[in-house]
């Protein structure tokens, strides 16, 4: 579990080795192009060893996408108790989460977006619940906003989808060697997630600013 005054800072590997494993090579090949066998060599395990942990590829896979999206939450649910009590300031920091999370995690992102068609009917079911609710999160700070006037939008519900889908696409382009930094990143990504809410516009509370 992270902590109210860690959410930002992303050290170490989220996920053991075998999941680690998993998703490096569901990165590089699908999930219907992975063996087990490579995802245990990837793991210094025998297949025997794999499967006394997981017993089975969709195992692995529901593995890293709930690990992702507990993660995904607990850092929100994080940044929302961090942040002061006005609607932007906590819709500031959700969407700092949600962009940190796409940026430092984008391997994880990226397996959970390309592969959630290969989950069985009922571990995709269980996915979806838990993304909506982080989408709802967000929607009820949106709302609030709206509702007290700090936000301008007609359309509160399209317009926190559409800032989720924004944070979500960063994780199919963000290179550590590119152009941005994360907190030059964070700054862009900010105000045009402010603009779609219709917020105010200028430097608001990432990092501190």
């Amino acid at each position: 579990m992270t902590s109210i005054d860690d959410w930002r800072t992303y050290d170490g590997a989220a996920l053991s080795p075998a999941l680690a494993s998993a998703l490096q090579i569901f990165v590089e090949q699908g999930y219907h192009g992975t063996s087990v066998r490579q995802i245990a060599a990837g793991a210094g395990l025998s297949v025997p060893g794999l499967y006394h942990h997981f017993p089975s590829k969709q195992a692995l896979l529901v593995g890293i996408m709930n690990a992702s999206m507990d993660e995904l939450l607990d850092r929100t649910r994080s940044a929302m108790g961090g942040a002061g009590s006005s609607p932007k300031e906590r819709f500031d920091a959700v969407v700092e989460s949600l962009l940190l999370f796409h940026i430092h995690r984008r391997d994880a992102a990226f397996v959970c977006s390309t592969e959630i068609r290969s989950l069985e009917p009922a571990n995709r079911a269980a996915y979806i619940a838990k993304r909506d609710e982080e989408q709802r999160l967000l929607d009820a700070i949106v709302t609030e906003g709206v509702e007290s006037g700090v936000f301008d939008t007609p359309h509160p519900a399209d317009a926190g989808r559409a800032v989720t889908t924004m944070c979500i696409g960063v994780a199919t382009w963000y290179r550590p060697d590119g152009p941005l930094t994360p907190a030059e990143l964070v700054e862009v990504y900010l105000d045009i997630a402010r603009r779609t809410v219709g917020a105010a516009t200028g430097r608001g509370t990432a990092h501190g600013t």
